[in-house]
């Protein structure tokens, strides 16, 4: 979002995006709860897909993984073309603001670094009647990984906001994203993972580098 590169986030404060006390109540989220939900929903699916479905571990260990890394390329793809579309219309500008905009401007309120569960849920129920669709039983498995690359790209965002940079190989996602929201708004979308910036040349720019190198 255009904005996002000319204030200055705000680091205490929540701001109110809806005047009515049910919708405004709704944008809070404890980070716990969707962790749980989906957690224990990607549990429930893995057990059907093995004791109902007969699939083998083998099998649901591939699917699992193909799940998450889709989960990864759909992050990337929500985040930058979705959650900063260009506000063209004032509509626009306000869905933008709304979903993600708002994060930018206050990047430490924790109630609001994960989307509302009843959202979530029902955003997770259309992806699951179109992979069934597509893929049948292999669903169960396929899903289950995604919906885990989901809390994953929970926690990281989470704790990449909430906590001091680590001093492990995580660091590499804290300085990423940080990137991405105090320097270059337009680049470093990938936050559970900086894969797809490589794969699309959308990796921050390094110091003094030409725009025009990464352009698409």
């Amino acid at each position: 979002m255009e904005a996002t590169k000319h204030k200055r986030p705000k680091h205490k404060g929540s701001p109110k995006l809806f005047n009515n006390p049910v919708l405004e109540k709704l944008t809070h989220t404890h980070i716990s709860m969707p962790l749980i939900i989906f957690t224990v929903i990607a549990a429930a699916l893995i057990y059907y897909g093995i004791v109902e479905k007969g699939f083998q571990a083998p099998q649901m260990i591939l699917l699992f993984a193909a799940g998450m890394l889709f989960f990864t390329l759909i992050e990337y793809i929500m985040h930058r073309y979705f959650y900063h579309m260009p506000a063209t219309t004032e509509k626009r500008k306000k869905i933008a603001y709304t979903m993600h905009g708002v994060h930018h401007d206050y990047p430490k309120d924790k109630s609001r670094l994960a989307m509302p569960p009843l959202l979530s849920l029902i955003i997770a129920t259309v992806f699951f009647i179109l992979y069934r669709a597509v893929m049948g039983d292999y669903a169960f498995g396929f899903l289950a990984g995604f919906l885990m690359g989901y809390n994953a790209y929970l926690g990281v965002h989470y704790s990449v906001h909430a906590f001091k940079v680590p001093n492990n190989f995580l660091k590499v996602l804290w300085f990423h994203h940080s990137i991405h929201h105090y320097r270059e708004p337009d680049r470093a979308f990938g936050v559970s993972s900086p894969l797809w910036d490589h794969i699309f040349r959308t990796m921050p720019r390094k110091p003094g580098e030409n725009p025009e190198v990464h352009r698409l």
